[in-house]
């Protein structure tokens, strides 16, 4: 990939964990709660993309809350709860390599962003209470779009900001669908397969994969 000059990261999944929250409380929760955290981020992805169809946006944080609701009811959570593991989503842990990864990129001079389906003060309180704030040049929210991901108009904003091409994006993703709409948009799309699973037939491949982070370096 040459001629970069700006590198994008989703946010969730990609940087951060989103099952941490439930593993916090998986005392409480018991056994199930990885079954509980896969099935509550199915949802509230599921319900991104049927709210877009619909033209009936809410925000991220209100997505979220709705999917907890109903993951709760279908695992038998016990709704006192429910405050609690919305609290941790706000400050999910990152991956191991992030910190050390971002910070190399940085010295490189490239532009550093994240861009996401989570609202403006979803991502500064994700970014500030893992110390990561510094590292990034912008946090792109698709609330100044109303619209979520795969929508183009999602990933034309860092295009607008920084006043470049889709080919001069690197974006990483951990969602085969994230990687496909990007992708189709123009950018360099590279899927980050943490757990070995399998590409969706969406018509498109992604440039590169790596299973962590770290492979990025090696990239760029």
């Amino acid at each position: 990939m040459k001629n970069i000059k700006a590198i994008i990261f989703d946010a969730y999944g990609t940087l951060f964990d989103v099952n941490s929250a439930a593993e916090k409380c998986k005392d409480k929760i018991g056994d199930k709660w990885e079954g509980f955290a896969n099935f509550w981020r199915t949802t509230q992805l599921e319900y991104t993309w049927l709210r877009s169809l619909m033209k009936r946006h809410k925000d991220f944080w209100q997505i979220t809350e709705d999917s907890l609701e109903k993951s709760m009811k279908v695992f038998s959570i016990d709704m006192s709860m429910k405050n609690d593991l919305l609290n941790l989503y706000k400050i999910l842990s990152p991956y191991p390599e992030v910190k050390n990864v971002l910070e190399n990129l940085k010295k490189k001079k490239y532009k550093l962003a994240i861009l996401s389906n989570g609202t403006p003060a979803l991502l500064d309180e994700l970014v500030q209470s893992n110390h990561l704030k510094d590292l990034f040049d912008d946090l792109f929210s698709v609330e100044s779009v109303k619209v979520y991901k795969p929508d183009s108009k999602v990933y034309d904003l860092p295009l607008k900001k920084y006043k470049i091409k889709p080919p001069e994006v690197t974006f990483l993703s951990a969602n085969t669908w994230d990687v496909s709409g990007a992708g189709n948009f123009g950018y360099n799309s590279v899927w980050v397969n943490r757990n070995n699973a399998v590409f969706d037939n969406l018509d498109f491949k992604p440039k590169k994969e790596v299973n962590n982070l770290t492979h990025l370096l090696e990239l760029i």
